[in-house]
């Protein structure tokens, strides 16, 4: 039906109350009041969409390219809310309280956004395990895996990689992740875009048997012959425009034409100059209400808590890594071959106390520092942007962003300690680093590993920000030439000018630098070893390396912490305004 809604603003749920605790029994009733869209070059992409959807409805959106069928589709769904209007599930407003909706509602978008690597029954687990109630049973989740599987018609692909799948079985797969937790209001996104006519057709049947179950499931298409079983269509003219709102027969009488798809013939770039409005008058309209139709209220099942979704998360991603073997050999082999290169590159006893070697000294430490800090910043800087748009779609149906950030610093970390370790390790068995005690080089390995750690937040903070994973490999080279230029080791701290020396004191390789220096004494070593060049170098060097080593695992801490504060952020922003 379309019609407009009450001026009243909408409730707004508060935690506790009664209407976030209601149960939805069956579908949701959607309405939308004067939704609008419009980019910031000012292309309006929707103008004044009122209408409303009933439980229970299966729904086509169609319209010719650039009507908005997707832009209608992810504002209704809160995925990329409108700028004006707004849209009302059982007269909730749904931008209001998108938290209290998401354990009921589901997206599927176009592309087939879910992880490949693995097969698909352990795909469809971890899904099942972040979206299904904390204290549901292993048998629970099996059993909705094997239902989503068998609804979906993939039972025989269910240990098949999902890379290796058909188009038509991947896309759906990525409509059985959304099936695990039988969603009451489904959105998605031209669902039937490559797949063959009797696919199509299964799928439909599939919607259709959702939809006669309560829920409320509208899609987006090309095809017109998706739009059999639909209860109702929604036209769009050029420009976001509501053209019409009824069922197939029903718009062939109104536009006058024999057929759907010469609908689309009226429905070009200057409808909207020659129609008022295309819609069918009210008292037409009123009889597709369905009469009865509950109102309920706002939240479903409860969501795992940060904890478990913590540990999912990171299960996923390490049995993810660990199936591509690639990814792994790259992961444990770029470390190899840089402390390879290290050992080729210092020399023998440049730590000799009788005869060191200051030059070769700064340099050595400098290296392992940065060395560290390149590991980190490469283990993060691909992290987020590959995974951008899983990260979007399970947002909406619950994800928090903090589990999914510490996710992924819970499975690098302990690479980047084993590495920063071996390093260590090796440097120190070919006589590349001083002898010292193993309390001392423990010192050093957690300087290095809070330094990789500020890295690895740095990493995931810039994957944030870019769109694709081409813009991070060319934020590489920004990076490190900062860490470089401005850790104080190339060119003392103290002989900086003004601007580079307030721009050394947020570089983590710096104080890195100071610290590794300072436990293994340095300033020591280079002032009363056998070197004349010691003690003139040391005074170049001023004050680094002298605060105690607490101050400098501090400073690293207050890094990491700042800058995964800023990538979640950072991501927030992304996930909320579509990832555009």
């Amino acid at each position: 039906m379309v019609g407009k809604t009450e001026k009243a603003a909408p409730p707004v749920a508060e935690p506790g109350s009664a209407l976030a605790t209601q149960d939805h029994r069956g579908g949701v009733r959607i309405q939308t009041e004067a939704l609008g869209k419009v980019t910031k070059s000012g292309v309006a992409l929707l103008q004044g969409i009122s209408l409303t959807i009933q439980p229970g409805e299966l729904v086509g959106v169609v319209g010719g390219s650039g009507a908005g069928k997707t832009t209608l589709l992810e504002a209704l769904a809160g995925v990329s809310p409108a700028n004006s209007g707004r849209v009302l599930f059982d007269d909730v407003d749904l931008y209001a309280n998108r938290d209290l909706f998401r354990t009921i509602l589901g997206y599927v978008p176009q592309d087939d956004i879910i992880h490949m690597d693995l097969p698909l029954s352990r795909t469809l687990r971890y899904a099942a395990r972040l979206r299904l109630p904390p204290d549901s049973p292993e048998g629970t989740v099996g059993a909705a895996v094997d239902e989503a599987l068998a609804t979906l018609d993939l039972v025989e692909r269910a240990q098949t990689r999902v890379a290796a799948l058909s188009g038509g079985q991947r896309k759906r797969a990525s409509i059985a992740v959304e099936m695990l937790t039988q969603p009451k209001v489904f959105f998605l996104d031209e669902p039937t875009s490559g797949l063959d006519p009797a696919t199509s057709a299964e799928l439909l049947k599939t919607l259709r048997s959702l939809a006669d179950q309560g829920a409320t499931v509208v899609f987006t298409t090309h095809s017109v012959q998706d739009l059999t079983g639909c209860d109702r269509v929604i036209f769009l003219a050029q420009g976001g425009r509501l053209a019409f709102v009824g069922s197939a027969d029903e718009a062939r009488t109104h536009f006058a034409v024999a057929s759907v798809e010469q609908i689309y013939e009226r429905l070009g770039a200057d409808w909207a100059d020659h129609h008022e409005t295309g819609l069918p008058p009210q008292a037409s309209m009123a009889r597709l209400r369905k009469p009865g139709a509950p109102v309920v209220g706002a939240r479903g099942r409860s969501l795992p808590g940060a904890f478990r979704q913590l540990a999912v998360l990171t299960a996923r991603s390490l049995e993810t890594m660990t199936r591509n073997k690639l990814t792994l050999a790259i992961l444990l082999g770029s470390p190899a071959m840089v402390v390879a290169m290290f050992v080729v590159l210092f020399r023998r006893g440049a730590f000799a106390f009788d005869d060191p070697s200051p030059t070769s000294i700064l340099m050595i430490l400098f290296w392992v520092t940065f060395g560290s800090f390149f590991f980190g910043l490469t283990y993060g800087l691909l992290q987020i942007v590959t995974e951008r748009a899983i990260v979007r779609r399970e947002y909406l149906v619950g994800l928090r962003l903090t589990s999914y950030l510490f996710s992924k610093v819970a499975l690098l970390l302990p690479f980047l300690l084993v590495v920063n370790v071996v390093m260590l390790a090796v440097l120190r068995a070919l006589d590349r680093l001083p002898s010292d005690s193993l309390s001392t080089y423990a010192s050093v390995a957690v300087t290095l590993t809070l330094d990789a750690l500020a890295a690895l937040a740095t990493g995931l903070l810039a994957s944030a920000a870019v769109s694709t994973p081409s813009q991070a490999t060319l934020a590489l080279p920004m990076l490190c030439f900062p860490a470089v230029l401005f850790s104080g080791a190339i060119l003392p701290v103290n002989v900086m000018a003004s601007l580079g020396k307030w721009i050394s004191a947020v570089i983590p390789v710096r104080w890195a630098f100071e610290g590794v220096g300072h436990d293994l004494g340095v300033r020591h070593l280079l002032n009363h070893g056998g070197s004349d060049l010691g003690p003139p170098l040391v005074e170049t060097y001023g004050s680094s390396g002298m605060e105690p080593t607490g101050v400098y695992w501090l400073y690293l801490a207050v890094f990491t912490i700042v800058l995964l504060g800023a990538a979640r952020w950072i991501l927030l922003r992304s996930v909320r305004r579509g990832g555009r």
